[in-house]
């Protein structure tokens, strides 16, 4: 039972980071992309457009990120009772 309850943590972790991170990724990908065909090499170049895509798939996916972690706590919450045993 508490394997089961950790696995689903740790899913519901990877679920949510899951989105920033690949907008993350692909973001840096392009922006490499981008300096390696204009050999502009500033490294601080890459950070904002990383904030920036992680910023809009945080005000996208908020919602559905929300909706997993309350239903994860009021699925905690409720069986309470069970994990104490």
């Amino acid at each position: 039972m508490v394997m089961d309850l950790g696995r689903d943590a740790m899913m519901l972790v990877l679920l949510i980071s899951a989105p920033m991170l690949l907008a993350s990724l692909v973001t840096g990908l392009l922006v490499s992309i981008f300096q390696a065909v204009t050999q502009i090499h500033e490294m601080t170049l890459t950070f904002v457009p990383k904030i920036i895509a992680s910023f809009l798939v945080l005000v996208i996916f908020a919602p559905w990120m929300l909706r997993l972690l309350v239903h994860f706590t009021a699925n905690l919450l409720m069986n309470l009772g069970m994990y104490t045993r």
